[in-house]
């Protein structure tokens, strides 16, 4: 069976940053799973796994403009510290989560005040070349709940 939209697509994988050392690798855990075509990973990993079936290896670079998007210099924004759970052991540089109402979103600390805090909005992988090496673990149909929900749901997907 071909990864195509509308099928959950199990993988493994291994990113870096091109060129450069590895970032993050999904290896020692479940595989991550998700619903080609719905948006539930970057663009260009999206597209280079389509027609891809169980089994398949593939290395894939991917652009900024196809992964987190160009680094916006103007992205900073200025928010009170009740929006952060751990905002009493933060520091200048550090990443960490910020509770919007669209859900958490990866910020990085850029300055600390009395009772607010300066973040950089970019995700930290804006503007990198990325590379993947990826592993096709499993291709299956999604579930009509799956498809409704517009995410995979199960081990490496939504739970």
């Amino acid at each position: 069976m071909q990864a195509e939209p509308g099928k959950v697509v199990s993988i493994h994988y291994i990113v870096s940053e091109e060129p450069g050392d590895e970032i993050e690798s999904s290896h020692g855990r479940d595989p991550i799973a998700f619903l080609v075509g719905h948006g539930n990973i970057i663009p260009g990993l999206d597209k280079a796994i389509s027609g891809h079936v169980a089994g398949d290896k593939l290395d894939v670079v991917v652009s900024p403009e196809e992964g987190y998007g160009l680094r916006r210099e103007d992205f900073v924004q200025r928010v009170a510290k009740k929006y952060f759970r751990d905002a009493e052991h933060l520091k200048p540089g550090m990443a960490t989560l910020l509770s919007t109402k669209d859900g958490p979103r990866s910020v990085t600390v850029l300055k600390i005040g009395s009772s607010v805090i300066d973040v950089d909005l970019n995700h930290p992988l804006a503007g990198k070349t990325l590379r993947f090496a990826v592993e096709v673990i499993d291709v299956r149909d999604a579930t009509e709940e799956e498809q409704t929900h517009g995410h995979a749901h199960g081990p490496g997907g939504h739970h």
